[in-house]
């Protein structure tokens, strides 16, 4: 029987002492996932609306929710490096918004995971995938209008950033619940064959 410490891979059925290599190897793959989804612009959805939703968060959410809190703050904080690297815009040159709500949206999407799975386990992916986006976008627009930029005036304007939540937070929240969930269900289905053929 699994035992159950709150993360997806808990039901992979592999031996406990091989959690650590796990856990790196899962992170390292999901944070070249990320980068390849960035630098390719897969990453990037178009909506009807004209603007991108971004899935870039997701690996952070699934590292969090797959290998614990450490791995999604690591990926996490690969996101916010990339941002900041190739931001293109004063709001990502700041370091403060680049990394700070990446780091969390991992250690987020965890602690969602591990609150929720003891009542059900598609609502804690779903809710995981929503929640983790959400820390993403609440706080870097948060930062952005409480922040100030290089010419002494706030990144972004209020009005600014309740448009961009609405325009492109909502979208990307709904896309975040349903991947997470999506993969989630395929991860603990593969860990249930596996255990079955041992």
């Amino acid at each position: 029987m699994a035992q159950h410490t709150g993360t997806m891979s808990d039901d992979m059925g592999l031996m406990q002492q091989n959690k650590t290599v796990r856990t790196v190897v899962v992170a390292g793959v999901l944070a070249a996932i990320q980068l390849a989804l960035g630098i390719t612009g897969i990453g990037f959805i178009p909506l009807p609306t004209g603007v991108n939703a971004t899935i870039l968060h997701i690996p952070a959410i699934l590292a969090g929710v797959m290998e614990g809190w450490v791995a999604g703050l690591a990926v996490g904080g690969i996101f916010g490096l990339f941002s900041f690297i190739r931001s293109t815009t004063p709001l990502f040159s700041n370091p403060i918004i680049a990394f700070g709500p990446r780091l969390l949206i991992g250690v987020v999407a965890f602690l969602v995971y591990r609150a929720l799975r003891p009542i059900n386990e598609p609502l804690a992916l779903a809710a995981a995938g929503v929640l983790g986006t959400l820390t993403n976008t609440v706080l870097v627009l948060s930062l952005a209008v409480l922040l100030t930029g290089p010419n002494g005036a706030p990144y972004l304007a209020r009005d600014v950033a309740w448009s961009v939540a609405l325009t492109n937070g909502v979208p990307e929240a709904i896309v975040g619940g349903i991947i997470t969930l999506a993969v989630g269900l395929a991860v603990r289905g593969a860990g249930r064959m596996r255990r079955s053929t041992v």
